[in-house]
């Protein structure tokens, strides 16, 4: 019997994006002629059936991509998850592929669920957020050979597609706006240390400390769930310090609102009193009071690219041009504060 092909395969032996062939199989008007009958001959001739229903059955391709949503954000409640999948479904909309969405309820569990991910429901690729250093599941899927894209990136096996959203930029600037502000003991509350993220803020944070020849103090660093409460927790600790910071570096807005109802628990006022600033661009920042600063999340057009990516990945487009990272920008409201003293 002859074997059958898939269409990753068949945009590969046209040298076409999977877009296009999909395109082209199903009679879009943006493909020419001459591309669709090539594509057509093409599909013939390998086997391939233009047929959804006929093609799952009689090929290795399930024309499926799953997405894991990961703890510490792993419920549909979160604007991370919805914009991210807001600009994944985007993305997917005239590609022949649909997704699958797998939820992992704790860190310990991620694993095995990335196992049944790729063991059961035989995706054709993987997309996941919330990267570590050191991460089995970049392991796991390269030990494996599954394709996937993430948003963050990792230091763990061999150069993989992804996009970032740099934290080290947020880490950075936010200090050294604090910094130019006329602060000098920034406290740094950052997301789970775990992530790879919360490496990079430290780094970025590390790096305005430097430049701006003040010195480094540990007990000004503290990881925080990443909630309204671990911010709480986080901040009522360095609050209580002989010495409290002036200024919270935040790495999450839910972080900083945590922060802020601490600061109100002291007495004090968060952006008059004590500085803060966040990361993410939650929502609800802007309706905290007073108004939430903090860096922006192109979620939506991050989860867009990662499907750009990783289809340009199944199309052999080589590891090292599908690596993006992007600076986010500083929003300017109110809580970050003015100048010391003034």
């Amino acid at each position: 019997m002859k074997q059958r092909t898939n269409i990753v395969e068949l945009a590969r032996h046209l040298g076409l994006s999977v877009s296009t062939v999909s395109k082209a199989l199903n009679g879009r008007s943006d493909v020419s002629e001459a591309t669709k009958q090539r594509v057509l001959e093409a599909a013939s001739g390998l086997g391939f059936s233009p047929d959804p229903a006929g093609r799952r059955l009689r090929m290795g391709s399930s024309e499926t991509i799953g997405f894991v949503l990961s703890p510490p954000q792993a419920h549909f409640a979160q604007p991370f998850f919805l914009d991210l999948l807001m600009g994944i479904d985007q993305g997917l909309e005239n590609t022949p592929f649909q997704l699958v969405i797998v939820t992992a309820r704790t860190v310990e569990s991620e694993v095995e669920s990335f196992h049944r991910l790729v063991e059961r429901q035989r995706v054709d690729a993987v997309m996941f957020g919330r990267t570590r250093r050191d991460d089995a599941r970049i392991q796991l899927l390269q030990d494996r050979g599954i394709p996937f894209v993430t948003l963050g990136r990792s230091e763990t096996g061999d150069p993989f597609p992804y996009v970032d959203i740099d934290r080290t930029v947020a880490g950075r600037n936010g200090t050294a706006r604090f910094i130019g502000l006329g602060h000098r003991r920034i406290g740094l509350l950052s997301t789970p240390g775990y992530l790879m993220l919360s490496q990079h803020l430290r780094e970025g944070y590390l790096a305005a400390l430097d430049a701006a020849k003040l010195p480094f103090d540990p007990d000004l660093v503290v990881e925080c769930d990443l909630s309204e409460e671990g911010g709480l927790k986080g901040a009522r600790q360095l609050l209580s310090m002989k010495h409290p910071p002036t200024a919270f570096m935040c790495g999450h807005d839910l972080i900083a609102s945590g922060a802020m109802q601490a600061i109100v628990e002291t007495g004090r006022r968060p952006g008059a009193d004590i500085g803060v600033i966040g990361c993410d661009n939650h929502p609800l920042g802007p309706y905290l009071n007073p108004p939430l600063t903090t860096f922006s999340a192109p979620t939506v057009e991050a989860g867009k690219r990662m499907v750009q990516l990783l289809l340009a990945h199944l199309d052999g487009r080589p590891i090292e041009t599908l690596q993006e990272v992007w600076s986010p920008e500083l929003i300017l409201r109110a809580s970050h504060g003015g100048a010391v003293g003034a």
